[in-house]
């Protein structure tokens, strides 16, 4: 007997579950929230980014940031210049803290290797330049405490 599972399901046992953030232009110069941890502590499993209106054509060092409620901020990448960066164009990280975050134009991008433990708090994505440019983001998470969880910010 075989057993049939969609790729919801199959997803959610891979990586736990998704969150979607839509579509929002850049940070300026600054670090914005991109999602919300409330109710403890979640062990991050994947992030993926996609450009949805070109980036514009100046350096831009970008990264991912845990910001927690209580504590210091701790960069969940290094950065990644996303000058020019094209629509369909996909961001990730691999899970080691100090490893770039890594964009490929509309290619593909990497899943992480490592889960991340997150602490209540925001993830935030810091941009040190003013660049025009829209990206969409989801994660998958699996909560690490009871009662745990992740909404867009």
């Amino acid at each position: 007997m075989s057993v049939l599972n969609d790729a919801a399901a199959f997803r959610k046992a891979l990586f736990g579950l998704r969150v979607s953030r839509a579509t929002a232009a850049l940070p300026q110069t600054t670090q914005s929230a991109l999602f919300t941890v409330t109710g403890g502590r979640i062990l991050l499993t994947s992030i993926v980014g996609q450009v949805t209106t070109v980036i514009q054509t100046q350096a831009n060092a970008t990264k991912l940031v845990s910001n927690p409620t209580t504590g210091t901020d701790v960069d969940l990448c290094a950065t990644l210049d996303i000058t020019a960066d094209q629509v369909g164009c996909l961001y990730g990280i691999t899970g080691t803290l100090a490893t770039a975050m890594v964009g490929a134009n509309a290619g593909a991008t990497v899943v992480q290797t490592n889960a991340l433990v997150i602490p209540v708090g925001t993830i935030d994505l810091s941009c040190a330049a003013s660049n025009t440019g829209s990206v969409s983001w989801t994660l998958t998470y699996v909560p690490l405490d009871d009662g745990a969880s992740v909404s867009a910010a």
